[in-house]
């Protein structure tokens, strides 16, 4: 099975040469050290930030320059900075081709949970809501089952949804599924995984 680097080197692929992208939180945020060779893409941040580049070396680490997940980043070049009132513009505007984010739950038909579990404590749903409904391609990368060893890949979602049908693709730790109709798509099994096995831990209905 894949590791977190190898889950964000895979979603990587999906990004496309001059695309505008927003990354999540958590797995997402390693996204930006596996930017495939000649694809330019500008990573947007939610707290007020185009341009990112990769996670700094440890002497070049900026305690003012950070993400929306309080991770210390770099700039580029062309970094421009701005406040959340217009970072949100561009999103709500749909001016971001691709969201690349973390979940709790995603369903068979798109819908996702990545906000809060019922009764402990979190500080908001962030810009997560605004995302899925104004960018062009939601990604979702994710460990494929719970502390529990239980699906995250469900037919309904049992947590409150940040939104409805709006998951295009899943990325696990253990392969790639496109949400299409009917369910999901099982369309690459990550190293070492097997189709038996893919599907044994998925409740989701597989349509492949």
């Amino acid at each position: 099975m894949w590791d977190r680097n190898q889950m964000a080197a895979r979603a990587a692929k999906e990004l496309q040469d001059g695309w505008y992208v927003n990354l999540g939180i958590g797995i997402p945020t390693l996204v930006s050290n596996y930017i495939p060779e000649g694809v330019d893409v500008t990573l947007q941040s939610e707290n007020g930030m185009l341009g990112m580049g990769p996670f700094p070396t440890e002497d070049a680490i900026d305690a003012d320059l950070i993400n929306a997940g309080k991770q210390t980043i770099t700039e580029l070049d062309r970094t421009s900075y701005f406040g959340s009132e217009q970072s949100f513009a561009m999103i709500r505007g749909g001016k971001i081709a691709m969201a690349i984010l973390g979940a709790m739950e995603v369903a068979e038909n798109g819908d996702l949970a990545n906000w809060m579990i019922p009764k402990k404590l979190v500080k908001g749903m962030g810009g997560a809501m605004d995302l899925v409904a104004g960018v062009g391609r939601v990604v979702v990368v994710m460990d494929h089952t719970n502390k529990k060893g239980e699906s995250k890949l469900l037919k309904s979602c049992t947590l409150p949804l940040t939104g409805q049908g709006v998951v295009d693709m899943v990325i696990t730790n253990l392969g790639v599924f496109n949400v299409v109709e009917g369910g999901l798509e099982l369309v690459e099994l990550a190293e070492g995984v097997t189709d038996e096995e893919i599907r044994a831990v998925t409740e989701a209905t597989i349509v492949n």
